[in-house]
């Protein structure tokens, strides 16, 4: 895809939501089933199911995908995406290349073993090596915007109202 079949492609959409900013406004869902006998969480991605079950580092072993690292792979995967979109729009080739994030985990705050260990990660770093000719300059402006528009590193960094409910069945 260029450039130009980009823009084709998001011009009617971006109209659309130019006319009516409620078009533009989705709610995205997922869901999971909790296992009566084990450990673990069925979520339904939209193109396999995963079990989610317990890191290691709190007593899993390690035979199903943890939630830590989904949330790391949703990072990857929504700006890797972006970074191509992005790139595609300002006509910079890339190559190839990978995109990768790391996040650091004190699973002392997760067993309750120490209050002072937050529960979660403490940080996360996400990093692009990239396969291209483009100036320091364009590299700028690709980063940039990536960081701008992808939905995930922005969630991350500005978290949202967050709510919990809970719903009981006989």
């Amino acid at each position: 895809m260029n450039a130009d079949d980009l823009r084709a492609l998001q011009a009617p959409l971006k109209d659309k939501y130019r006319e009516d900013a409620q078009t533009a406004v989705v709610t995205l869902t997922a869901k999971g089933e909790l296992d009566e006998a084990k450990i673990v969480c069925k979520v339904e991605t939209g193109r396999a199911l995963v079990e989610a079950g317990l890191h290691p580092a709190t007593g899993g072993d390690g035979s199903e995908a943890c939630s830590g690292n989904m949330l790391l792979e949703a990072l990857v995967a929504c700006a890797g995406v972006t970074l191509k979109a992005v790139s595609t729009a300002l006509g910079i080739t890339l190559r190839g290349g990978t995109v990768s994030a790391e996040g650091d985990l004190d699973f002392r705050g997760t067993l309750g073993v120490a209050k002072e260990a937050p529960v979660g990660f403490r940080a996360i770093r996400l990093k692009f090596d990239l396969q291209t000719d483009a100036s320091e300059e364009q590299l700028a402006s690709l980063v940039k915007l990536t960081e701008r528009y992808c939905v995930i590193f922005q969630t991350l960094r500005n978290p949202p109202p967050l709510s919990l409910d809970v719903a009981l069945h006989g």
